[in-house]
């Protein structure tokens, strides 16, 4: 089945993001949130990014109409009615979560497949919240979604088949490049190694081994790494990279993803990275 309505749970810059993917592609995108006014907002951050974009000459003026023509907002999650498939991308807290699959098993129609973005809490968690749990599955999306080309796919405990080809093809549609994983397991691929190799970095801080620009220089030149993992946490979020860990952390009952305590310092400090102007670096204007 062709998808040609996504509800989107949560207006944040992933959620956000999902859905300029799926206008992009033709696919009418509506954002949710707890209200109107912030689901309002997000669309507002990224008809902002679509700005910025047409000033650079990335796109054109016409292009940015086009895509917001096809985003909608709402108050609530009773937009999933008429949707042919749901992406909640909320808050990483799983009681929230799966009060959000709860309401949605009862607001979207019975046959729709309920995704989660999340990248390290329990899907079958969330589809136990529901009576469809053949029907939940993970999608995971990177960031920025319009241009990372991978999106990890995992199963919960009793998702079916068909659901699993189906999320494959809608990834497809969206032009992505996705893999399976063969079982639910924390954090699934890319988060759970990449997650390690950002902690021990932040421990190299920590410990004084090298400056920030150093280790990053070093991953860069020495490992081929586009970006360095200091800088990527900057970009990532240190309190969404905190939380990561600290669910690894948990869940694995693995000491290896403990995080240092220069990361609650900087967190105190309101240094959470790009979004806050300051983190192991600070930006001017977002450089």
């Amino acid at each position: 089945m062709e998808i040609k309505k996504v509800v989107i749970v949560g207006a944040g810059t992933m959620g956000a993001g999902i859905a300029q993917l799926c206008s992009q592609k033709g696919i009418e995108a509506v954002i949710t949130d707890v209200s109107l006014e912030l689901a309002d907002k997000g669309k507002a951050r990224l008809e902002k990014g679509l700005s910025k974009r047409v000033a650079k000459g990335k796109i054109s003026e016409d292009d940015k109409n086009d895509i917001l023509s096809r985003i909608s907002t709402a108050g609530d999650l009773s937009a999933a009615k008429d949707a042919d498939i749901v992406i909640e991308s909320a808050v990483e807290n799983l009681d929230i979560k799966k009060k959000i699959f709860a309401e949605l098993d009862k607001a979207a129609p019975a046959d729709v497949l309920l995704v989660t973005n999340t990248t390290s809490l329990s899907i079958s968690a969330m589809a136990d919240a529901t009576n469809r749990p053949d029907k939940v599955v993970q999608m995971h999306f990177f960031n920025p979604p319009v241009i990372m080309k991978l999106v990890e796919i995992m199963p919960g405990k009793k998702t079916s088949p068909e659901t699993i080809k189906a999320a494959e093809a809608f990834a497809l549609q969206l032009g992505k490049d996705p893999v399976v994983c063969k079982n639910e397991a924390p954090a699934g691929i890319v988060s759970r190694i990449l997650g390690q190799l950002l902690n021990e970095a932040t421990w190299m801080v920590e410990t004084g081994v090298a400056e920030p620009e150093a280790i990053d220089k070093a991953m860069k030149l020495g490992a081929n790494h586009p970006m360095g993992p200091l800088q990527l946490i900057d970009f990532i979020g240190l309190d969404v990279h905190r939380a990561k860990m600290q669910t690894l952390r948990t869940v694995l009952d693995d000491p290896r993803y403990q995080h240092p305590g220069v990361v609650d310092k900087m967190i105190e400090e309101g240094r959470l990275g790009r979004k806050a102007g300051h983190g192991f670096y600070n930006y001017d204007e977002g450089k």
